[in-house]
């Protein structure tokens, strides 16, 4: 399996292309503030064809670039429909007052072909499995994205904003909510295998076993005791 990433924009949000292998359909994931270019690149350099695009949730720093990637090479986006919103009014989102600047010009709206996601849903794309799990708290229609064991290669989850290497989503823009993202998290982080690697919305890569003796949010969870609010940095939007 391929699993392409890298962190874009003004919030280094990360950016990821999956695959079964280089010459072969791929999955892009969180195609956010200026990543045209480099999903171009990526796309390039090992030979993909895109499929889908899918989101883990409707910040603009996970979505700016939803709408160029998906017209250029004419495929659907997946988002869940409490983040829809998000996508023609970035603002909102973020609390900020209409007309107010948000990073100059950015391509806002929907692409033509635009889907739902739902809690538990299986998609089979480009030859893969992911499975929804719907994670508010950062946001109302945060989801992650988990792909199973495969031969020697450990399951994946695509955390979004919901978990990061040592911290979590921040909860304090429109639509998060402290206490939902620590039921998002003991509902669909802690009942993982320790093994299973972590690619979250900003940051390097960790995994659950990490997390669950590390992070102090997750150990606390994990030790039947609510988190800290303020425990650790939280980055991105």
């Amino acid at each position: 399996m391929l699993i392409a990433g890298f962190p874009a924009g003004a919030w280094g949000t990360n950016c990821y292309l999956v695959a079964p292998a280089a010459g072969e359909e791929c999955v892009i994931i969180d195609p956010g503030h200026r990543a045209a270019d480099g999903v171009a690149e990526t796309i390039a350099k090992h030979r993909l064809k895109p499929v889908a695009v899918i989101v883990t949730h409707g910040h603009i720093d996970h979505v700016a670039s939803v709408v160029p990637v998906c017209g250029a090479h004419d495929v659907p986006a997946w988002i869940h429909p409490a983040d829809r919103y998000m996508l023609s009014d970035p603002g909102k989102a973020l609390g900020m007052r209409i007309g107010q600047p948000l990073l100059g010009e950015l391509t806002v709206g929907e692409p033509d072909d635009l889907r739902e996601l739902t809690d538990g849903a299986e998609l089979s794309l480009a030859g893969l499995s992911f499975s929804v799990a719907h994670a508010p708290g950062h946001t109302k229609g945060s989801v992650t994205f988990r792909m199973p064991e495969q031969s020697d290669i450990p399951p994946v989850l695509f955390s979004g904003d919901l978990l990061f290497a040592g911290s979590i989503g921040r909860t304090d823009l429109p639509g998060g909510d402290h206490a939902e993202i620590l039921r998002s998290l003991a509902r669909v982080c802690l009942p993982l295998d320790d093994s299973t690697v972590v690619l979250s919305g900003h940051g390097p890569q960790t995994t659950i076993g990490r997390e669950r003796a590390g992070n102090p949010y997750l150990r606390e969870l994990a030790a039947g005791r609510g988190a800290a609010d303020a425990a650790a940095p939280r980055p991105g939007l």
